[in-house]
């Protein structure tokens, strides 16, 4: 099975951003990553109004729970593990996705826009966060303080992929324990949120359609993945959104969620498998690393040479007329934003359906 997928996987160009051997590839290459890590992402970021306002205006994850989960989680694997130029292009692509989620808050006042550099970097932190939490708690530990450096190292290196700068993201553990306690007082559990989050934490919306013998085993690898979800949440954050679990739940989970993931991990074929029920479009892209597939170039760049080589702006300065049309069409016209990018998006992220 593994050599007839060895034939079939198309290598990557280059290493990419981090390449063999990074503590990028060890903790985003685990199982954890694709499941209680991302899921975590998506649930804990709703908490920021400005986020959750743009995900409730668009509502791709209630009308595309399956497809949105997809494509968001193939830009994520991308950026790990895809060669450099794939990786510039999903991220151009994004500004012009992104510059569709803007709007008027709907509690509070003012207005949110899904490129402000300070939802990219809550979209950032949170998600490198809690993929580093999910490996810790359920994979093989935690880092050393050498890998824990790269690997913050690495998440700086990243956010030259969004809007945001990377002068801005912490470089330690600490760092970003100040971080997350800076944006607590902004964070807030409104109806929008709750109604996102309790959504995100169904795992079994994402999965593809199944055999009626399947559906109870879908099922209870739902539930268990929401309570391993849940039982990695601070009690002030599932406090704030009402969401309930035992401390009993949460002891229990850990030595479940641990066994099995080291299970799948002795495996390439299996994880690439489990992969592919969540994010199919994800599997060509973490493939070759998984079966040892050496790119076209053995080589690894900056996101500055990337963007020099393959001729790519800085996100932050990308498609500034696009988005002033888009901003004009929505405060000035009063008319729905251009579907444009979404649309252009789909031969680099995945179909919308």
């Amino acid at each position: 099975m593994a050599k007839r997928k060895r034939g079939e996987v198309r290598p990557h160009d280059d290493y990419g951003f981090f390449g063999p051997g990074s503590v990028v590839w060890k903790v985003w290459g685990y199982p954890t990553a694709p499941t209680v890590g991302f899921q975590r992402a998506v649930v804990v970021e709703e908490l920021d109004p400005p986020l959750v306002a743009a995900v409730d205006a668009t509502q791709g994850i209630y009308q595309r729970s399956r497809t949105r989960y997809d494509r968001t989680l193939r830009y994520f694997a991308m950026v790990a593990f895809a060669g450099t130029r794939d990786v510039c292009k999903a991220a151009d692509v994004l500004v012009k996705v992104h510059s569709k989620a803007i709007g008027e808050l709907p509690y509070g006042g003012g207005r949110y826009d899904a490129n402000a550099p300070d939802s990219q970097l809550w979209i950032q932190l949170t998600g490198w966060h809690s993929i580093l939490y999910a490996y810790e708690k359920y994979g093989p530990g935690k880092l050393t303080a050498q890998e824990e450096t790269e690997y913050w190292e690495a998440c700086a290196l990243a956010a030259e992929l969004q809007t945001c700068s990377p002068d801005d993201l912490p470089r330690s553990r600490d760092g970003i324990r100040e971080y997350f306690a800076r944006m607590r007082p902004r964070l807030s559990a409104s109806p929008i949120a709750r109604q996102a989050m309790n959504h995100l934490l169904k795992t079994e919306l994402v999965f593809p359609p199944l055999p009626r013998w399947a559906k109870p085993i879908a099922v209870a690898v739902a539930r268990t993945q929401r309570a391993a979800t849940l039982a990695t949440l601070p009690r002030w954050m599932r406090e704030m959104a009402g969401i309930r679990q035992s401390r009993l739940v949460d002891a229990l989970i850990v030595p479940v969620m641990k066994v099995s993931f080291a299970l799948a991990h002795l495996n390439p074929t299996v994880e690439l498998r489990l992969l592919g029920m969540l994010s199919p479009s994800s599997v060509a892209v973490v493939a070759p690393i998984k079966l040892g597939i050496r790119p076209r170039t053995e080589e690894v760049l900056t996101p500055e040479e990337a963007r020099t080589r393959h001729g790519f702006a800085k996100p932050a300065e990308a498609h500034l007329e696009f988005r002033a049309r888009q901003s004009a069409r929505v405060f000035a016209d009063g008319e729905a934003p251009s579907d444009q990018g979404l649309v252009e998006s789909q031969e680099i992220l995945g179909p919308l359906a």
